[in-house]
């Protein structure tokens, strides 16, 4: 019997959105969820960082708002940069987006924060999202 998925399972819809996206692919298709021993560049990370509940004044649970970030990683500056500008494409300011299964539902997704880096000979982008589930 499935369980039912909620918005700790909101990675996977992000994860969705960014193959479905012509600009991301192009650049990459490789996109893990937390972390991965086994990419090779370039490649995007996405997690979950944070999560509010937001429940109704009727006591019944309401929409959830989840901290996703979605770090992209090249070994180009250039190459990451324009791989976060295609992430960025596909998820700010999106609403009312549905799983293929139907099971989760994004009301909105807006980004809030980023920073740039360099880790283990890449160049990374952090892209900070809210999302409302």
């Amino acid at each position: 019997m499935a369980v039912n998925k909620t918005s700790l399972s909101i990675g996977t819809l992000i994860r969705e959105m960014l193959l479905d996206s012509a600009d991301v692919t192009a650049r990459t298709n490789k996109i893990y969820p937390v972390a991965s021993d086994k990419a090779e560049l370039p490649y995007i990370l996405y997690r979950r960082a944070a999560l509010e509940q937001n429940p109704q004044k009727s006591g019944q649970p309401g929409a959830d708002t989840v901290q996703m970030e979605v770090i992209c990683f090249a070994a180009d500056y250039d190459d990451c940069l324009e791989l976060a500008e295609a992430v960025r494409g596909a998820l700010d300011n999106r609403r009312g987006v549905q799983s293929d299964d139907d099971t989760l539902a994004l009301s909105s997704c807006q980004l809030v924060d980023s920073e740039e880096a360099w880790q283990d000979d890449a160049h990374v982008q952090q892209l900070i999202f809210n999302v409302k589930v």
